[in-house]
């Protein structure tokens, strides 16, 4: 057991050291009973721009820590250690699609108890998926199989790696306690907005792809699922094809985990067809808003913007605008708006950090949220086809050669095309286009983008300064299908799991984590309670 302290505050300039005698202090003991001191968490109080300071979660090992119980913003905690469950190897290896971040953990944990996971990942390997996304950003080159969102970390890659998560869930500890040992900074486990940015991500995923085959895990890149066989609501086997070579193969599979990305849409299709019970989802659609990264900084930490242990500022700021709420997503400091096509003729965009946050130009999404009362038909994937007819729009819009199109935010309210760039010079790579992005959206995305800028522009001074610049589109913020399954993570088919993002039961890098542990968890009692493992 620990004493847990809260709201230790210490000076910018002061150094950790002090933590041990600041607690000793609120304690009334000497620095020297306390045997050892952790921060759990630190943040950054900018609510006074003039005195902006850093607070502390600390733990404490100090004895009989009962007897501090009365002093205020103490508390007993007990470390949960998470234990991975164990199983018999069955009879056919369970088999896992899509290598995100659902669908890795959910590797680690069927590999830790021991039956040999088959990840299915129709991308490359990270090392060489880094290649195909730069000839993509350098020369417009698409590799529809590999690219910001197919390969070895999902979509999450080519992002600013944040680990902020709204869920409370044990599991959380064990994902970061994973990271860490894999090789992302140790940080990650205290910081009260966590982030490992897009560099440190490639070498820990290829440490994590070593463990996981050291623990019997394989995996199988530039493999494509194709078809699942189904008997009597039963998973039977599944058709997969090599992308390098068109071969098709049959696997028999009796237990399926299928952590699919928000991207995967032929799987989705092929899915509906065989009678996968799915629905339409809501999600949010908008445009990447740039600014640059000193006046984010000067905005939220005043005086002390520029100090060097705060480094690059971000925000989040969400309103009510025409009814329905717009809100901003996955800002990315010191960062770089993104292409984040995966389909022919279809321009999607995202932002990326790299950990240092050290680019001149701050990003985020500003998105409208939609439902299905608002896309055509019927069908579960009609919110998927709306996403596909706004990409082809944003893609023709900018010329037809992956260039994004590009508005002055002021030219945006004004409702008239951009042709000259103002202040902020886009970060967007392969290249942009100044135009009128009401060209590619629908007049229930315009209008309460139009409307949000206005009131976040009162919430941050000048957040909506004329030369800010919008880019389009932004599309792909979660998953337009929900693939329906019961508390034990199963669908409808027994022996299929729907997990993380793409199934819609995640919204985030570390909720799809979790996802992906509770279903390695439901499976593991699946196989145990059907047999499967003698």
């Amino acid at each position: 057991m620990s004493l847990r302290i809260s709201n230790i505050t210490l000076s910018l300039d002061s150094n950790e050291d002090k933590l041990v005698k600041k607690a000793a202090r609120i304690l009334g003991i000497s620095p020297l009973a306390i045997k050892n001191l952790e921060i759990v968490k630190k943040a950054v109080d900018a609510r006074n721009k003039k005195n902006v300071f850093f607070v502390y979660t600390v733990d404490v090992e100090v004895e009989k820590p009962e007897q501090y119980l009365h002093v205020k913003n103490t508390a007993i905690v007990e470390k949960i250690i998470y234990q991975a469950p164990k199983s018999p190897v069955g009879k056919t290896r369970p088999v896992i699609i899509g290598a995100g971040p659902a669908g890795l953990f959910a590797a680690l944990i069927l590999s830790e108890a021991g039956l040999n996971p088959i990840i299915i990942e129709q991308g490359a390997p990270v090392d060489w998926r880094v290649s195909h996304v730069n000839g993509f950003w350098d020369k417009g080159q698409l590799n529809p199989s590999s690219n910001v969102q197919f390969g070895e970390g999902g979509a999450g890659t080519f992002s600013d790696g944040k680990l902020t998560t709204g869920i409370k869930d044990f599991r959380i500890q064990k994902i970061m306690d994973e990271l860490v040992n894999l090789g992302a900074p140790a940080e990650i486990k205290y910081n009260a907005k966590p982030h490992i940015g897009t560099d440190k991500l490639v070498g820990i995923l290829i440490n994590m792809r070593k463990k996981i085959e050291s623990l019997g895990g394989e995996y199988r890149f530039n493999t494509r699922l194709t078809d699942i066989d189904i008997e009597c609501r039963c998973i039977n086997s599944i058709t997969v094809e090599d992308l390098l070579t068109g071969k098709e193969s049959h696997m028999p599979v009796n237990t399926l985990i299928l952590a699919l990305g928000h991207s995967a849409r032929d799987t989705f299709e092929m899915l509906e067809k065989k009678g996968v019970p799915m629905e339409a989802k809501a999600f949010s659609v908008g445009v990447r808003i740039e600014h640059k990264q000193s006046f984010i900084n000067k905005s939220q930490y005043g005086d002390f913007w520029n100090h060097p242990k705060l480094g690059a500022a971000d925000y989040k700021l969400n309103v009510k605008a025409k009814g329905r709420g717009v809100y901003t997503f996955c800002m990315c400091p010191g960062g770089q708006v993104i292409g984040a096509s995966s389909e022919a003729g279809r321009l999607v965009i995202n932002g990326m950090s790299r950990y240092a946050r050290d680019s001149k130009n701050a990003n985020s999404a500003i998105l409208v949220s939609v439902s299905p009362s608002d896309f055509k038909g019927d069908s579960p994937l009609r919110g998927m086809y709306f996403q596909r007819e706004l990409e082809e729009r944003a893609f023709k819009l900018g010329g037809g050669s992956y260039f994004a199109p590009v508005q002055l935010l002021g030219d945006f309210l004004n409702q008239k095309k951009s042709t000259a760039l103002g202040d902020i010079t886009p970060s967007y790579k392969p290249g942009y286009k100044l135009t009128d992005l009401r060209e590619c959206l629908p007049d229930f995305v315009y209008e309460p983008l139009k409307d949000a800028l206005i009131q976040m522009g009162k919430k941050i001074k000048k957040f909506d300064n004329y030369d800010n610049l919008l880019t389009a589109v932004e599309s792909r913020s979660s998953s337009p299908v929900k693939i329906i399954r019961d508390e034990t993570c199963n669908s409808e088919v027994f022996g299929l799991f729907p997990c993380g993002e793409g199934a819609g039961y995640a919204g985030g890098i570390m909720s799809a984590c979790v996802d992906g542990i509770k279903c390695a968890e439901s499976l593991i009692k699946f196989v145990d309670i059907h047999g499967f493992n003698k």
